[in-house]
């Protein structure tokens, strides 16, 4: 009798051990991705009206380009996240415009099966405007690519 009791607490023991290692399975459905920075482009004299870019060439500087000869009038382009800065080179047929973006990174932890995405506040935008008459910032904070961070002017 005592050894048919003690083959129990055995067994037991060992189910127990064996189902406390197999671990849940994790799905990360929250899809939380890092947002790239949206950019829609509006014709200069109408400010209301979007416009298609002819031609459109974008790089980032030292890197090859994203969008080949394509005429877009909204752009969705990643921003560097282990760095505070981007430039990207926009090119309208011959003429190139450089955008500076500065921002201030921010790693959030979304799940240990999503992990995490990174977030961009005080975001800046400096251009040296030869195609592009002018840039207005929707917000300083992208957190999401929802609707456009940047109106740009041309």
């Amino acid at each position: 009798m005592k050894k048919n009791k003690m083959k129990k607490i055995c067994l037991v023991i060992v189910l127990f051990f064996l189902l406390s290692a197999c671990e849940k399975d994790d799905f990360c459905t929250q899809n939380p991705i890092t947002p790239k920075l949206v950019l829609r482009f509006y014709d200069a004299t109408n400010r209301t009206q979007p416009k298609a870019v002819e031609s459109l060439y974008v790089w980032a500087s030292g890197k090859d380009s994203i969008v080949v000869n394509q005429s877009l009038d909204s752009i969705a382009i990643p921003l560097n996240s282990i760095a505070t800065e981007t430039i990207y080179n926009l090119s309208k047929g011959s003429i190139v415009n450089q955008i500076t973006i500065s921002y201030t990174p921010t790693q959030i932890y979304v799940s240990r099966s999503c992990g995490f995405k990174v977030n961009f506040n005080d975001v800046v935008f400096n251009s040296n405007n030869t195609w592009i008459t002018d840039i207005n910032a929707t917000t300083t904070t992208i957190d999401n690519q929802n609707a456009a961070h940047v109106q740009i002017f041309h």
